[in-house]
């Protein structure tokens, strides 16, 4: 509930802080007064739009403040956002809008805490329901009206609408996965020619070892030299082993060595050292010997091995400059290739299976939307009787309501088509709502839309209602002023009016209007220190009436537009018939 509003800088407002009652609150005031400025306030600091042309001219910085009243639901909402309650049991939202050049910034806090706009609106929908004339233009969309069913309906319907979305998305993948695998059968066709053609070139060279051409490259190398290689192997074994030319080996000098060092450690021991690195030394050449011999015999010249070297080096470079460039990377896209064909292949991403798999989704999405249709019409009857009984009190005793249900295609809100048909006269024929109501039969259908709604919604709710009963009098604005009675015993109402039958049955009555004043703030001239006359600037203020003769004598201007005598009487009848029906009816 709505405790506190306060406004600095706002359009026409520089100062305001109006305290809300707990039922039906009237905001009056001749046409023009700024009766809407006080509710785009609401709507601004609970995340409406906003531009620089709200904050008042010749400030900087406009403000809003709206104070309610805590309840477990608020709570609860207030501890998963993590934001800690306030001492005294409110809920503060908060709003700056301060001017740059053209601009303008917005900063908006819960309790004092920073938070952005979508958090704002998440906590809105806890908070107020904002109801205006105009409203009655987007109740004649068949869309609207399947939403307002649907809330109607509550939970039962809204938990199988989202089961409805599920199915849905699951079904929509299914075809657009059929429909790209259709479309796309010719290019998968040729990719596949194409894929088996690379293959089956790279299965030909068989590829397995990633090092095989640099393998192959050494071996070219060796078969190539086998004469350079086995001569230079011949010296080596003569220099470090057996020397035809007569001269020492190193094994031979190594062994000398070793001798001389025998003899020299039998009279110092530090030279076993030395003489463990000669032996060691001796022991590695006489092995390295051995084995450049070896090697020097094993080499033999095989022209035959050395051309199929070659070509098999052909082959991998031809298909490394091809698919490459290095083996590695060949033999990686030759196992891409395996894994597309694979793909493309697979049995379950056939056309057949697509097709088995969209089929079996479409059944279940037309299943799930029978159900939704099953609990719409079960919502759609009660609603009928529910919102006769609410108009009829309106002075339209002989309407006529039908919520139809026609079916459609389905899709992501089920397979109905919602449209709410209408006879407000006895007599006439039950048409679209949109082809029938007048503006003052759809004020009174939206007031009853509401009257129903107000028993499933949120009681902490406060419903605001700007010119509900715009276009209507006598007994339909009394009936009207009765039925906001009838919901201010469970929600806290907010109404801006013209009729005075309206108006009468307030619990607190605001009257609105504008002030001429005079601004002295740029009376003085900073550059030459002369004074200048005052500016002239207009204001609007809110009075609070709270006796009977300030409330009379509004509701006499609200009759008769002046003070007479006549309409002062008239506006004390009707206080007295309002005190009457709220004491009658509590």
């Amino acid at each position: 509930m709505l405790s506190v509003l306060r406004i600095q800088n706002f359009t026409l407002i520089d100062q305001l802080e109006l305290e809300f009652g707990t039922k039906l609150n009237v905001l009056t005031g001749e046409t023009g007064a700024g009766k809407s400025i006080i509710l785009d306030a609401i709507d601004v600091v609970l995340g409406g739009k906003a531009n620089y042309r709200l904050i008042r001219q010749g400030t900087q910085q406009a403000m809003i403040e709206a104070t309610f009243h805590l309840n477990p639901n608020l709570s609860l909402w207030l501890s998963q956002q993590q934001i800690d309650p306030l001492d005294d049991g409110t809920l503060v939202c908060t709003r700056e809008l301060t001017l740059s050049s053209n601009s303008i910034r917005s900063r908006s806090r819960i309790n004092g805490v920073l938070v952005n706009l979508s958090l704002i609106n998440q906590l809105r929908e806890h908070l107020v329901e904002i109801t205006a004339q105009g409203q009655t233009v987007q109740l004649m969309d068949s869309a609207i009206q399947r939403e307002l069913l649907d809330l109607y309906g509550g939970q039962p319907i809204l938990t199988q609408r989202q089961k409805v979305v599920s199915v849905y998305e699951i079904a929509k993948t299914a075809h657009q996965t059929l429909e790209k695998r259709r479309q796309s059968e010719q290019q998968r066709l040729q990719r596949l020619d194409l894929l088996q053609y690379q293959l089956k070139e790279l299965e030909e060279v068989k590829l397995t070892d990633p090092d095989e051409l640099e393998q192959l490259e050494q071996e070219r190398d060796r078969l190539s030299h086998v004469v350079d290689l086995q001569q230079l192997s011949y010296r080596v074994y003569q220099l470090l082993y057996q020397n035809d030319s007569g001269d020492l080996a190193i094994a031979d000098l190594l062994a000398d060595a070793e001798s001389l060092l025998t003899n020299m450690a039998e009279y110092d021991n530090e030279i076993n050292s030395v003489l463990e690195m000669v032996k060691t030394a001796l022991t590695q050449i006489i092995e390295a010997g051995q084995q450049i011999n070896a090697y020097g015999d094993g080499l033999e010249a095989d022209p035959e091995r050395l051309t199929e070297v070659e070509e098999r080096i052909l082959i991998l470079k031809r298909i490394c400059r091809k698919y490459g460039p290095t083996l590695p990377e060949v033999i990686a896209h030759y196992e891409k290739l395996q894994q597309e064909l694979s793909e493309l292949t697979d049995s379950e991403q056939s056309i057949e299976q697509l097709e088995k798999d969209y089929q079996i989704a479409q059944e279940k999405l037309i299943k799930t939307c029978e159900d939704l249709s099953e609990l719409r019409q079960q919502a759609a009857e009660k609603l009928e009787k529910q919102l006769i009984k609410e108009l009829k009190p309106l002075a339209m005793d002989k309407v006529i309501f039908a919520c139809k249900i026609f079916p459609c295609t389905p899709g992501v809100t089920g397979a109905d088509q919602i449209i709410f048909y209408f006879s407000p006269n006895p007599g006439e024929k039950i048409q679209p709502l949109s082809h029938t109501a007048s503006g003052g039969e759809m004020s009174r259908f939206l007031l009853a839309l509401k009257a129903c709604f107000s028993q499933t919604d949120n009681p902490s709710h406060t419903l605001i209602f700007d010119e509900i009963d715009a276009g209507v009098s006598g007994k339909v604005a009394q009936a009207i002023a009765e039925k906001l009675h009838q919901l201010s015993e469970k929600h806290q109402i907010l109404c801006v009016t013209h009729q005075p039958l309206v108006a009468a049955m307030a619990d607190a009555h605001f009257r609105v209007e504008k002030e001429m004043i005079e601004d002295y703030s740029k009376q003085e001239d900073s550059q030459n220190g002369q004074l200048n006359f005052p500016e002239i600037r207009t204001v609007v203020r809110v009075r609070k009436l709270n006796n009977h003769q300030t409330r009379r004598d509004e509701l006499a201007l609200l009759t008769g537009g002046h003070s007479a005598d006549e309409a002062i009487a008239f506006a004390d009848s009707l206080l007295l018939k309002a005190t009457a029906y709220r004491l009658g009816k509590s």
